[in-house]
């Protein structure tokens, strides 16, 4: 069906503190919706915004998610406790803490008659090996570590209370969101952590030779995108898992590359072995996101990066 004009809607974001929920709470504000966050920390980064009822709380507790999704229309899930790359550490830990909380969450969003919710996927990790590129969403799923697994699992398990109980979904598989509130010196996101590391003046750390691509999308698309799926009203035939990314890959020496372009400090480059979880190249086919949900990435790389490296720099001059 596609979108339609949508009336105001009660929204909960949980991880909405976060580098992505931030960004969505900004668009679901200025879309019109109210917005409730649970989370387990503040920002980091930003002030709480007084439009916004935040509360404190974690996936984990059954009753503070029970409160949450109390009279909310859509649940926007996007809080996970595991990283792709150490994921495969402790898989029992990933399945506990991921798969288990998120069924819990969908029995309390069944029960209090939630109208939609969007889960963010892994476009980088669920399809594993690419048999082809760019990646559709029909290409097989056979993710090589455990975060991907865990992503895939809770897709079938929306399917499952969508197909029985009638609660309707859309997921999200994401690239590599990047952009302004990515915590520089976190373990994962690669154009943050570079540039965080320039910015201090220290090598960027890159592992094999550099040539594994990816597809990297600004954060402000992806959040818009989360917005657009809530806003999709979907017929019982129609797609409800769309690949979400910039659709065109860059190497990790292209990145540097492009960083060394739009910024004003010299650069050094650490190259270290190459790690058994990272696939040589995922570059995801969005050509579905752009016909049903009428949504396409706009941020071109070096525009992102220097808006990135901005931020990143007042923050180290603040």
């Amino acid at each position: 069906m596609g979108r339609a004009n949508i009336l105001p809607m009660k929204t909960l974001v949980i991880g909405g503190n976060g580098f992505i929920g931030c960004h969505l709470v900004d668009h679901l504000l200025n879309s019109g919706h109210s917005v409730r966050v649970i989370d387990r920390y503040p920002s980091r980064f930003r002030e709480p915004l007084p439009a916004v009822d935040y509360q404190i709380g974690d996936l984990g507790n059954h009753g503070e998610i029970a409160a949450a999704v109390k009279d909310i229309d859509w649940v926007f899930h996007l809080a996970y406790t595991t990283l792709p790359q150490t994921s495969n550490d402790d898989p029992v830990y990933d399945i506990r803490s991921n798969i288990a909380d998120s069924v819990q969450l969908f029995q309390e969003c069944r029960q209090s008659n939630v109208k939609k919710v969007i889960f963010i996927s892994s476009g980088g990790t669920v399809y594993g090996v690419p048999k082809t590129s760019p990646i559709k969403e029909d290409h097989t799923t056979e993710p090589i570590c455990s975060y991907g697994i865990t992503k895939l699992a809770i897709e079938k398990y929306l399917y499952l209370f969508y197909t029985q109980w009638g609660l309707d979904y859309v997921v999200l598989r994401f690239s590599n969101p990047y952009g302004v509130l990515q915590n520089p010196r976190a373990k994962q996101g690669v154009i943050g952590v570079f540039l965080g590391a320039a910015a201090e003046g220290k090598p960027i750390n890159i592992f094999g030779d550099g040539e594994t691509v990816r597809d990297y999308i600004y954060v402000t698309d992806a959040a818009r995108a989360l917005v657009c799926a809530a806003e999709y009203q979907p017929g019982p035939s129609d797609p409800r898992i769309f690949n979400i990314g910039a659709g065109r890959g860059h190497s990790l020496n292209e990145i540097v590359d492009e960083i060394k372009k739009n910024i004003d400090r010299p650069v050094t480059v650490n190259y270290q072995p190459g790690r058994p979880v990272d696939v040589p190249s995922n570059v995801l086919d969005i050509k579905l996101a752009e016909k049903h949900l009428q949504w396409s990435a706009q941020t071109e790389l070096g525009a992102g990066l220097k808006e990135t490296w901005n931020w990143i720099t007042s923050l180290n001059t603040a």
